[in-house]
């Protein structure tokens, strides 16, 4: 019966090429944008080069002080006086690194100008992350402690300052009208992995700015690694009696802080802090749910095609549903045919789909829109979006096929009126 099924859908199917050429288009391209726009998600969110340790990694990014008398706020990235006097005094993390966040600084090299992209971390970022080492390797307590100007540089500099593939290090690299040794090359990261992305990594201690002012508010950006992600809770916990510990301070004269407050939470829940103010953490799940829905009602358009297309391909062959009324088919044998050429319908749509997100990804990943990109197919999401898509296909031909099955045999041999 089902072999039955399969040539009258195939026939059915290359009969009316207008009609497929539709639903084939609608059901593709819905789930072409959505498997892009995933792939792009998961990019930004997953664990992935040099980062591999996200998942086991909490992220304390902002500093909040409120004068709640005046209403006023101040709130940036931590200090590095906070981090010395308190961060580093945790106990339940299994490492403590930090950074900034990357800025723009101009190097010349032959009267030619690099807009490149630096910021200053501390030893242990390079055991937090796990950048490719091309050449040379990272910079060391032991180069702080001696304020050794040395830096780390990845490919893409290295090959538009001193030529591609030429060996750096020992040589000298001018930032800022300083100049510094060069003592590792890494295999450059995307843009979107702010956390750790940049162009030229630098000891914090050779920033120019007075660093050990008392403040709690600065530009650093402090990772702190779990042994595992079990631990996380435990974590949270320290950091906030660290917190209720640390002396309010200001130095604006017209700023008097009277509340401070500081979160460690997940890399989503660290982006999500920023709109609540609070642990993002126990944020996520609504952010979960807004993708979700998000997804679904995007899925919802091929749907609505298949069901107008569906209302109108079965009208359209009322003459043939009467005369195989006539010839004994049942009700039940022609809603089952319906369905199926849904069904053969969406999974056609779905193959065509990841052909062409294959290739859009591969193009995105190739053009240079985004320096380093590693986008990838997220095959979970991608099945659940097939079985989304069957679901609704399934759903878009029971009542049409229902209903046409149920026509007497004279309405449907007239044309169904």
């Amino acid at each position: 019966m089902l072999k039955n099924y399969l040539k009258i859908t195939f026939a059915v199917l290359k009969r009316r090429k207008f009609f497929t050429f539709i639903s084939l288009f609608g059901i593709s391209f819905t789930l072409l944008i959505l498997v892009v726009i995933t792939a792009f998600i998961d990019h930004l969110i997953s664990a992935g080069y040099p980062e591999i340790n996200r998942d086991r990694s909490l992220y304390i990014e902002k500093m909040m002080q409120q004068d709640t008398t005046q209403q006023g706020m101040q709130s940036s990235p931590v200090s590095l006086y906070f981090i010395h006097n308190y961060v580093l005094k945790m106990k339940t993390p299994e490492m403590i690194g930090y950074a900034t966040y990357p800025n723009t600084i101009n190097a010349y090299n032959n009267q030619n100008k690099l807009k490149l992209m630096y910021k200053y971390t501390d030893e242990n970022f390079w055991n937090i992350t796990n950048f490719d080492f091309l050449e040379g390797k990272p910079y060391t307590k032991q180069n702080i402690q001696n304020n050794d100007f040395v830096i780390v540089i990845n490919d893409d500099t290295r090959d538009k300052y001193f030529g591609k593939g030429v060996s750096v290090v020992g040589k000298t690299m001018e930032i800022d009208n300083v100049n510094y040794q060069i003592i590792g090359v890494v295999r450059g990261c995307p843009v979107t992995r702010i956390c750790v992305a940049s162009d030229v990594y630098l000891p914090y201690n050779t920033a120019k700015v007075d660093q050990t002012k008392q403040s709690l508010n600065g530009s650093y950006l402090v990772f702190l690694l779990a042994k595992d992600k079990k631990d996380f809770p435990v974590i949270k916990a320290e950091y906030q009696e660290i917190m209720k510990k640390v002396p309010l301070i200001s130095n604006d004269k017209w700023f008097k802080p009277n509340k401070a407050s500081s979160t460690a939470d997940t890399y989503v829940g660290s982006f999500l802090s920023q709109f609540t103010h609070s642990d993002g953490d126990t944020k996520k799940q609504y952010l979960y749910m807004a993708l979700i829905g998000f997804a679904l009602l995007f899925m919802s358009l091929p749907a609505i095609n298949l069901v107008n297309i569906n209302i109108s391909r079965i009208m359209e062959r009322a003459s043939e549903i009467g005369i195989r009324k006539a010839f004994g088919a049942s009700s039940k044998v022609l809603t089952y045919q319906f369905i199926t050429e849904n069904i053969i319908l969406t999974l056609i749509g779905g193959f065509i789909a990841l052909i062409l997100s294959v290739g859009v990804i591969y193009f995105i990943n190739n053009s240079g829109m985004i320096n380093y990109a590693d986008l990838t197919i997220n095959w979970k999401v991608f099945l659940v979006a097939i079985l989304v898509s069957l679901i609704f296909g399934l759903l878009s031909g029971v009542y049409p096929a229902w209903r046409m099955s149920r026509l007497q045999v004279v309405k449907a041999l007239k044309g169904g009126e």
